[in-house]
Protein backbone atom coordinates (compact mmCIF):
# COMPACT_ATOMS: atom_id res chain seq x y z
CA UNK A 1 0.00 0.00 0.00
CA UNK A 2 2.72 2.46 0.77
CA UNK A 3 4.68 1.37 -2.39
CA UNK A 4 1.14 2.29 -4.86
CA UNK A 5 0.40 5.76 -2.49
CA UNK A 6 4.30 6.66 -3.28
CA UNK A 7 3.89 6.07 -7.05
CA UNK A 8 0.23 7.30 -7.32
CA UNK A 9 1.50 10.91 -5.76
CA UNK A 10 5.06 10.85 -7.77
CA UNK A 11 2.11 10.85 -11.01
CA UNK A 12 0.32 13.46 -9.65
CA UNK A 13 2.55 15.19 -8.90
CA UNK A 14 4.86 14.22 -12.38
CA UNK A 15 1.81 15.34 -14.43
CA UNK A 16 1.02 18.47 -12.98
CA UNK A 17 5.13 19.61 -13.33
CA UNK A 18 5.43 18.47 -16.48
CA UNK A 19 1.80 20.93 -17.64
CA UNK A 20 3.24 23.78 -16.02
CA UNK A 21 6.92 23.46 -16.39
CA UNK A 22 8.68 19.93 -17.23
CA UNK A 23 10.54 18.11 -15.15
CA UNK A 24 7.81 15.23 -14.37
CA UNK A 25 10.50 12.33 -14.87
CA UNK A 26 12.59 13.76 -11.80
CA UNK A 27 9.87 13.13 -9.17
CA UNK A 28 8.18 9.92 -11.16
CA UNK A 29 11.72 7.88 -12.15
CA UNK A 30 12.94 8.38 -8.40
CA UNK A 31 9.59 6.55 -6.81
CA UNK A 32 9.38 3.91 -9.25
CA UNK A 33 13.52 3.47 -8.17
CA UNK A 34 12.35 3.79 -4.35
CA UNK A 35 9.68 0.99 -4.87
CA UNK A 36 11.92 -1.38 -6.30
CA UNK A 37 11.75 -1.25 -9.94
CA UNK A 38 15.08 -1.82 -11.72
CA UNK A 39 16.75 1.71 -12.73
CA UNK A 40 16.54 0.88 -16.52
CA UNK A 41 13.13 -0.64 -16.62
CA UNK A 42 11.50 2.65 -13.79
CA UNK A 43 13.02 4.43 -16.47
CA UNK A 44 10.90 3.06 -19.49
CA UNK A 45 7.75 2.53 -16.81
CA UNK A 46 8.19 6.20 -16.13
CA UNK A 47 8.15 7.05 -20.32
CA UNK A 48 5.15 5.14 -20.38
CA UNK A 49 3.04 6.43 -17.97
CA UNK A 50 3.88 9.91 -18.87
CA UNK A 51 2.81 9.66 -22.31
CA UNK A 52 -0.70 10.02 -21.56
CA UNK A 53 -0.02 13.51 -19.33
CA UNK A 54 1.42 15.16 -22.02
CA UNK A 55 -1.32 14.62 -25.07
CA UNK A 56 -4.16 15.59 -21.85
CA UNK A 57 -1.97 18.67 -21.10
CA UNK A 58 -1.87 19.29 -24.60
CA UNK A 59 -5.52 19.04 -25.25
CA UNK A 60 -5.82 21.30 -22.61
CA UNK A 61 -3.97 23.91 -24.14
CA UNK A 62 -5.85 23.30 -27.47
CA UNK A 63 -6.96 26.43 -28.14
CA UNK A 64 -3.60 28.18 -27.68
CA UNK A 65 -1.79 26.19 -30.14
CA UNK A 66 0.61 28.12 -32.80
CA UNK A 67 2.55 27.00 -35.77
CA UNK A 68 6.23 27.92 -35.75
CA UNK A 69 7.78 30.53 -38.32
CA UNK A 70 10.19 28.89 -40.75
CA UNK A 71 10.16 25.41 -39.42
CA UNK A 72 7.10 23.32 -40.31
CA UNK A 73 5.61 21.92 -37.66
CA UNK A 74 4.96 17.99 -39.35
CA UNK A 75 8.89 18.13 -39.83
CA UNK A 76 9.63 18.50 -36.18
CA UNK A 77 6.98 16.05 -35.39
CA UNK A 78 8.81 13.42 -37.70
CA UNK A 79 12.03 14.19 -36.11
CA UNK A 80 10.98 13.50 -32.90
CA UNK A 81 9.56 10.40 -33.60
CA UNK A 82 12.60 9.01 -35.50
CA UNK A 83 14.71 10.26 -32.44
CA UNK A 84 12.73 8.73 -29.84
CA UNK A 85 12.99 5.66 -31.75
CA UNK A 86 16.46 5.87 -31.72
CA UNK A 87 17.48 7.20 -28.25
CA UNK A 88 14.77 3.37 -27.23
CA UNK A 89 16.97 1.72 -29.28
CA UNK A 90 20.38 2.54 -27.50
CA UNK A 91 18.55 2.19 -24.01
CA UNK A 92 17.65 -1.10 -25.35
CA UNK A 93 21.55 -2.08 -25.56
CA UNK A 94 22.34 -0.05 -21.75
CA UNK A 95 23.52 -3.05 -19.78
CA UNK A 96 21.49 -2.56 -16.21
CA UNK A 97 24.58 -1.93 -14.34
CA UNK A 98 25.53 0.72 -16.36
CA UNK A 99 22.08 2.41 -16.64
CA UNK A 100 22.27 2.38 -12.72
CA UNK A 101 25.01 4.56 -13.06
CA UNK A 102 23.92 6.70 -15.46
CA UNK A 103 21.06 7.56 -14.05
CA UNK A 104 22.18 9.96 -10.91
CA UNK A 105 24.51 12.22 -13.97
CA UNK A 106 21.41 12.16 -16.24
CA UNK A 107 19.37 13.46 -13.38
CA UNK A 108 21.85 15.95 -12.57
CA UNK A 109 22.00 16.91 -16.25
CA UNK A 110 18.50 17.56 -16.27
CA UNK A 111 18.17 19.60 -13.46
CA UNK A 112 20.59 22.11 -14.63
CA UNK A 113 19.16 22.09 -18.15
CA UNK A 114 15.94 22.81 -16.30
CA UNK A 115 17.31 25.53 -14.16
CA UNK A 116 19.46 27.25 -16.52
CA UNK A 117 18.17 26.45 -19.97
CA UNK A 118 16.40 29.25 -20.96
CA UNK A 119 19.26 31.73 -19.65
CA UNK A 120 21.62 29.36 -21.71
CA UNK A 121 19.58 29.87 -24.79
CA UNK A 122 19.35 33.73 -24.56
CA UNK A 123 23.32 33.72 -24.13
CA UNK A 124 23.55 31.90 -27.41
CA UNK A 125 20.91 33.78 -29.38
CA UNK A 126 23.22 36.40 -28.76
CA UNK A 127 26.07 34.95 -29.95
CA UNK A 128 24.80 32.87 -32.86
CA UNK A 129 22.27 32.90 -35.73
CA UNK A 130 20.31 29.71 -35.61
CA UNK A 131 18.82 29.05 -38.99
CA UNK A 132 15.87 26.94 -39.57
CA UNK A 133 18.37 23.22 -40.53
CA UNK A 134 20.15 23.63 -37.15
CA UNK A 135 16.63 23.77 -35.45
CA UNK A 136 15.61 20.59 -37.28
CA UNK A 137 18.91 19.05 -36.57
CA UNK A 138 17.94 20.15 -33.04
CA UNK A 139 14.76 18.51 -32.37
CA UNK A 140 16.50 15.44 -33.66
CA UNK A 141 18.94 15.22 -31.33
CA UNK A 142 16.20 16.34 -28.69
CA UNK A 143 14.21 12.90 -29.84
CA UNK A 144 17.05 10.82 -29.09
CA UNK A 145 17.26 12.32 -25.52
CA UNK A 146 13.64 11.87 -25.05
CA UNK A 147 13.41 8.34 -26.07
CA UNK A 148 16.61 7.43 -23.61
CA UNK A 149 16.00 9.33 -20.77
CA UNK A 150 13.89 12.52 -21.15
CA UNK A 151 14.89 14.88 -18.14
CA UNK A 152 13.94 18.34 -18.78
CA UNK A 153 13.48 17.56 -22.34
CA UNK A 154 10.71 19.40 -22.64
CA UNK A 155 12.73 22.32 -21.14
CA UNK A 156 15.19 22.23 -23.83
CA UNK A 157 12.87 22.20 -26.51
CA UNK A 158 11.60 25.66 -25.24
CA UNK A 159 15.47 27.11 -24.70
CA UNK A 160 16.03 25.81 -28.56
CA UNK A 161 12.81 27.51 -29.87
CA UNK A 162 13.36 30.23 -28.24
CA UNK A 163 16.63 30.59 -30.51
CA UNK A 164 14.38 30.41 -33.44
CA UNK A 165 11.09 31.93 -32.89
CA UNK A 166 9.35 34.84 -31.28
CA UNK A 167 6.45 32.93 -29.73
CA UNK A 168 6.19 33.32 -25.94
CA UNK A 169 6.74 30.86 -23.51
CA UNK A 170 2.97 29.85 -23.09
CA UNK A 171 2.12 30.06 -27.09
CA UNK A 172 5.03 27.12 -26.87
CA UNK A 173 3.51 25.02 -24.57
CA UNK A 174 0.71 22.87 -26.45
CA UNK A 175 3.65 21.99 -29.11
CA UNK A 176 6.10 21.29 -25.89
CA UNK A 177 3.66 18.79 -24.91
CA UNK A 178 2.62 17.18 -28.50
CA UNK A 179 6.43 16.44 -29.65
CA UNK A 180 7.20 15.53 -26.24
CA UNK A 181 4.49 12.62 -26.39
CA UNK A 182 5.57 12.04 -30.12
CA UNK A 183 8.81 11.07 -28.93
CA UNK A 184 8.09 9.08 -26.01
CA UNK A 185 5.18 7.75 -27.87
CA UNK A 186 7.57 6.03 -30.51
CA UNK A 187 9.46 4.42 -27.32
CA UNK A 188 7.06 3.65 -25.27
CA UNK A 189 5.85 1.13 -28.40
CA UNK A 190 9.40 -0.30 -28.55
CA UNK A 191 9.88 -0.26 -24.62
CA UNK A 192 6.56 -2.53 -24.61
CA UNK A 193 7.58 -4.39 -27.30
CA UNK A 194 10.94 -5.41 -25.40
CA UNK A 195 9.14 -6.34 -22.40
CA UNK A 196 10.62 -3.70 -20.46
CA UNK A 197 7.53 -2.18 -18.81
CA UNK A 198 6.24 -3.15 -15.27
CA UNK A 199 2.84 -2.67 -15.67
CA UNK A 200 1.17 -2.82 -12.16
CA UNK A 201 3.73 0.30 -11.14
CA UNK A 202 2.79 2.28 -14.95
CA UNK A 203 -0.87 1.74 -14.43
CA UNK A 204 -1.02 3.13 -11.07
CA UNK A 205 1.63 6.02 -12.07
CA UNK A 206 -0.64 6.48 -15.54
CA UNK A 207 -3.99 7.23 -13.35
CA UNK A 208 -1.60 10.04 -11.13
CA UNK A 209 -0.02 11.10 -14.42
CA UNK A 210 -3.53 12.04 -15.99
CA UNK A 211 -5.55 13.63 -13.50
CA UNK A 212 -1.59 15.73 -12.64
CA UNK A 213 -1.64 16.36 -16.78
CA UNK A 214 -5.04 18.05 -17.01
CA UNK A 215 -5.51 19.82 -13.99
CA UNK A 216 -1.86 21.24 -14.25
CA UNK A 217 -2.33 22.48 -17.20
CA UNK A 218 -5.93 24.12 -15.96
CA UNK A 219 -4.45 25.83 -13.32
CA UNK A 220 -1.46 26.75 -14.58
CA UNK A 221 -2.06 29.40 -16.48
CA UNK A 222 -2.91 31.20 -12.62
CA UNK A 223 0.74 30.14 -11.30
CA UNK A 224 3.45 32.91 -11.96
CA UNK A 225 6.14 31.01 -14.43
CA UNK A 226 9.06 32.13 -12.18
CA UNK A 227 7.64 30.66 -8.86
CA UNK A 228 6.71 27.51 -10.63
CA UNK A 229 10.10 26.99 -12.05
CA UNK A 230 11.71 27.44 -8.79
CA UNK A 231 9.98 25.15 -6.75
CA UNK A 232 10.19 22.75 -9.80
CA UNK A 233 13.93 23.38 -9.75
CA UNK A 234 14.75 23.24 -6.19
CA UNK A 235 12.54 19.63 -6.05
CA UNK A 236 14.53 18.61 -8.91
CA UNK A 237 18.00 19.31 -7.61
CA UNK A 238 16.49 17.62 -3.80
CA UNK A 239 15.98 14.15 -6.15
CA UNK A 240 19.21 13.87 -7.86
CA UNK A 241 20.53 14.16 -4.47
CA UNK A 242 18.82 11.50 -3.39
CA UNK A 243 19.28 9.09 -6.35
CA UNK A 244 23.23 10.08 -5.88
CA UNK A 245 23.23 8.58 -2.32
CA UNK A 246 21.19 6.30 -3.24
CA UNK A 247 23.45 5.00 -5.63
CA UNK A 248 26.44 5.17 -4.41
CA UNK A 249 25.87 6.65 -0.36
CA UNK A 250 24.43 3.30 0.63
Amino acid sequence: MNDVLLIAGAGLVGGTMNAIAGGGSFVTLPALITAGVPALNANASSTVALVPSALASAYAYRHDFQDFEGVRFRDLALLSIAGGGAGALLLEYTPQSVFKVLVPFLLLFGTLAFAFGRQAGAFLRERIHITPRMMLASQFVLGIYGGYFGGAVGVMMLATWSLLTSASISAMQPARNLLNAAMNMTATLLFILWGLVYWRQTFILFAGAIAGGYFGAHYGRKINPMLARTVISFLNAGMTVYIFWRTFGQ
